[in-house]
């Protein structure tokens, strides 16, 4: 299956597409016509949250045949691996059934269909549970991901006792859309001018500053150092995939030469984590997480510069604006039974030649909550807030750069008022 464009468009559902199930000659028996948002008719269909799916469907017989029903469904399932898959939404409709004046099928006959999409879907999180309403998820399919979330079109020739029904079906993509809310003033400001972002200072309802971090280690073999890391991330908290994610730190130590080592911009560990989990406690906030019901990825690294305009009155105080980019191949959050995907912002102790930290290098020191979101807030378009001529340096493997393993045995441990990663 094509990954899902995560950008999605105001455009209608107006891409058509055609399949079909063939009978021993290789004639074209049954075919399924629905029209979707998908860019082309070679792409799988592309539905947004309460869009009508709607076509037609053709079925051209011999000879006549006693059929008991055509039927169009829209069904949605979660898949873990090594396990049945758990259905959460059966939409059928009828397109044929016999009657007296028209007991069976015979020649060419053709249905048209529409169904509507549900906002949200009464699901019971475990077998002893109530159903509640949860919004219909995103479609969920990665390469050796541990579940999947999967929609499809299916079209039922019933035959009856005894007799084998024959079925036509698509797989289709579903994206709820989300938006963030809009930033403050000040940002939208800087976004519409193509000028620098203002800091925490400047701009405080901008920005939501973090509980300080305290980092401690030995350089060069001679001394222990302690450091203060201030971190601030651009609110609201929800970020849209495509877009930079802002985020601010002001370092200080009374050791100079630490602090010059320690707040240069290779230095600093911030990443945008992905956490997946799955099965019967995936929406619960306070499950414990075991490594095989709860995964781990990186989903990007923060890159930094020297902050402009912060006036450094303080000694021993470095300040430096920087970003994570959300790329388009990032999923948006969401939270179903069985199945939820969320993203942390992980802040780990800084790397530099010469200094041996105190605290594990697969430590996060402190776990901010975050959300990904499909869209701006209309009529905000972010852009990279990054000096002119600054170039990205590549970004470094995470999982090898500190023995990460993508399942629960990674080690997070919450500083001050770090939230719980659930």
């Amino acid at each position: 299956m094509d990954p899902p464009d995560y950008s999605p468009s105001s455009g209608r559902a107006s891409t058509q597409h055609a399949y079909y199930l063939e009978n021993s000659k290789g004639s074209k028996w049954v075919t399924l016509n629905v029209q979707s948002r998908s860019a082309t008719s070679k792409s799988t269909p592309l539905f947004f949250d309460k869009d009508v799916i709607s076509g037609s469907v053709e079925v051209v017989l011999q000879k006549a045949e006693s059929i008991k029903a055509v039927t169009i469904s829209v069904t949605a399932g979660n898949t873990a691996v090594g396990q049945e898959e758990e259905t959460f939404l059966n939409l059928t409709q009828d397109l044929w059934t016999p009657s007296p004046s028209s007991p069976k099928l015979s020649g060419k006959s053709s249905w048209s269909f529409s169904i509507t999409l549900p906002s949200e879907v009464p699901v019971a999180e475990s077998p002893k549970s109530q159903p509640r309403p949860f919004p219909l998820p995103p479609t969920f399919s990665e390469r050796a991901s541990p579940a999947y979330i999967d929609y499809k079109l299916v079209v039922t020739i019933k035959r009856g006792l005894f007799k084998v029904n024959q079925t036509l079906l698509t797989s289709f993509l579903y994206l709820p859309r989300s938006n963030a809310d809009p930033p403050s003033s000040l940002r939208q400001l800087a976004y519409s001018k193509n000028t620098a972002l203002v800091g925490p200072a400047g701009d405080p309802e901008g920005w939501r500053v973090l509980p300080a971090i305290k980092v401690k280690g030995t350089i060069f073999n001679t001394r222990e150092v302690e450091l203060e890391y201030k971190l601030a991330i651009a609110t609201p908290s929800a970020y849209a995939i495509g877009s930079p994610l802002p985020v601010f730190l002001t370092v200080s130590s009374t050791d100079s030469q630490a602090l010059n080592l320690l707040s240069t911009p290779s230095s600093v560990q911030l990443y945008l984590m992905r956490c997946i989990a799955i099965g019967s406690e995936a929406t619960n906030e306070e499950a414990h997480r075991r490594s095989n019901n709860t995964f781990f990825a990186s989903c990007g690294r923060a890159y930094w510069w020297p902050a402009e305009g912060v006036n450094e009155q303080e000694s021993g105080t470095k300040s430096l604006m920087g970003e994570i980019d959300i790329k388009n191949t990032v999923k948006p959050s969401f939270t179903f039974p069985r199945f939820a995907l969320k993203y942390t912002l992980n802040f780990f102790a800084p790397q530099a030649p010469g200094f041996v930290s105190a605290h594990p290098a697969d430590e996060a020191l402190h776990l901010e909550k975050v959300a990904v979101v499909t869209s701006n807030a209309p009529g905000v378009i972010p852009a990279s807030n990054a000096p002119p001529g600054y170039v990205l340096e590549q970004e470094g493997d995470y999982n090898n750069a500190v023995g990460y393993l993508e399942n629960g045995n990674q080690r997070f441990v919450g500083h001050h008022h770090a939230a719980a990663l659930s």
